[in-house]
């Protein structure tokens, strides 16, 4: 079956994937098929860490099925978007509150 696999590095590194994988296989088993664990350490790292987690709510969880995430031993479904989120660097909400408090100074 056939699945896609996204994940932006950052704003000029982003990555796409479409993998044919087999009925039965996992999230995890996928981002190994692609090779992503051996391309991205880091991501290796954070699965190692969290194997054994079978119910994502972290705040820091690093993956997910079209934006809900999913646990490592999720089973892929055709056409499934596996999507790898990074950190971000500050939260978006109190982002848009900065900007919407600042005053804007005119000449």
């Amino acid at each position: 079956m056939t699945v896609h696999l996204a994940y932006a590095e950052d704003a000029q590194r982003q990555h796409y994937l479409t993998l044919q994988v087999a009925a039965g296989t996992t999230l995890y088993q996928a981002l190994e098929q692609a090779g992503w664990l051996t391309q991205f350490p880091d991501l290796a790292e954070w699965c190692a860490q969290v194997a054994d987690i079978a119910n994502p709510k972290a705040k820091l969880w690093h993956v997910g099925i079209y934006a809900q995430k999913q646990p490592l031993n999720y089973l892929l479904q055709p056409l499934d978007r596996i999507e790898v989120y990074r950190s971000l660097s500050a939260d978006p909400m109190s982002q848009r509150k900065n900007k919407s408090t600042k005053k804007v100074k005119y000449n």
